[in-house]
């Protein structure tokens, strides 16, 4: 047997270290995002009655004239039971935005660390909650997980804390309240049952635009989907790009809605979450609401379904219509919650069933 120098010992000691802990470094090393593709989120525990919540601004202006519409939102919680809080702060003016954002921070990280305080319930978007991602501790809300609830410019919570491994609601806000009651119903009813706990599952007419195959023509047909649901608001879901908050989309399934932009920006917006590779792994695409599309001088010559359909690879399957965003229809959606997609065309009803 051969003697080893000592030059050699070393060398395999080092081999030896290099093959325990080079893919322990990797898997730490990896994003989180990617991690999360692979695991079951947490579940935040469903309310019931005698919880505390709280309503508060993360982003936006609240208006003196909204102020109103806010205690109509705190009074319809309470009557199903719940106390509710007000954010310090959220009557704040910090002239774009509902305070400063350290204001804005404070009230966000005082509903996150306090553990009477079973969910987050945004009163408006507009823009201002990435400006506070990173100002806060997400140490405590990990160890005791509870609803963020908002659409719109909430997005950016959506995405960050679906990274962080919980589910969140993308669902109706305080200032919702302000359509008109009876348009509103179904909003409201689908809230109640996802804070709640309650079954959510949707039935909705078929688009003539939808796409099931590669190869949709067949009327009457349907294409059968499970997937774990991500997404939000298109603007915001292309503003995480490059950073922490950006969404893995492998294997699951992709909710976009959006309001008042051009279509050409519209394209521009997914063209750049087809560079980033939304669409090369995604199991299928809901498409909600997108509202007060504006008018160019240039024509874009295309209805914004075709658009859509021009952007996302011909094998993904692609629902249009879904009622979310930013109409009084906006049914809420329980994001990293996985769920069963029948994407229909014809005659028959296409379905959204979340899985309990």
């Amino acid at each position: 047997m051969d003697t080893f120098t000592l030059m050699e010992v070393r060398l395999l000691e080092k081999r030896y270290i290099l093959r325990k802990f080079i893919p322990l470094f990797l898997v730490l090393m990896m994003p989180l995002s990617l991690i999360n593709a692979q695991e079951k989120l947490k579940t935040p525990a469903y309310l019931q009655k005698g919880d505390s919540i709280v309503i508060l601004a993360p982003a936006g202006i609240l208006k003196p004239s909204r102020k109103a519409i806010v205690l109509e939102a705190k009074k319809l919680a309470e009557s199903w039971g719940l106390h509710v809080v007000l954010g310090k702060n959220m009557f704040n003016n910090g002239n774009h935005f509902a305070g400063s954002d350290a204001e804005r921070a404070d009230d966000f990280q005082k509903a996150l660390d306090n553990p009477n305080i079973k969910a987050i319930w945004a009163a408006r978007g507009g823009y201002g909650s990435v400006r506070i991602l990173d100002k806060l501790d997400y140490t405590h809300f990990l160890k005791h997980p509870k609803w963020i609830i908002g659409y719109s410019d909430i997005t950016a919570f959506h995405n960050h804390i679906h990274n962080l491994g919980v589910e969140t609601i993308h669902g109706m806000m305080a200032t919702s309240l302000e359509e008109k009651p009876e348009e509103i119903i179904a909003t409201i009813s689908s809230f109640k049952s996802a804070i709640f706990g309650k079954k959510l599952s949707y039935t909705i007419p078929s688009s003539k635009y939808n796409r099931y195959t590669s190869s949709s023509s067949v009327q009457g047909s349907s294409k059968k989907i499970e997937g774990q649901i991500i997404g939000g608001n298109l603007a915001i879901l292309t503003s995480m790009l490059g950073s922490k908050s950006q969404l893995n989309t492998d294997g699951k399934i992709l909710f976009i809605e959006e309001i008042g932009e051009y279509k050409y920006s519209i394209d521009r917006m997914l063209q750049s979450l087809k560079r980033a590779g939304y669409f090369k792994n995604v199991k299928a695409v809901i498409v909600g609401d997108i509202s007060l599309i504006k008018k160019n001088s240039t024509k874009w010559g295309k209805p914004i379904e075709q658009l859509i359909l021009d952007v996302v690879p011909k094998k993904i399957p692609v629902l249009f219509d879904f009622p979310a965003g930013h109409e009084a229809d906006n049914r809420a959606l329980i994001f990293g919650r996985k769920v069963h997609l029948t994407v229909c065309s014809g005659n028959k009803q296409s379905k959204v069933v979340f899985k309990e």
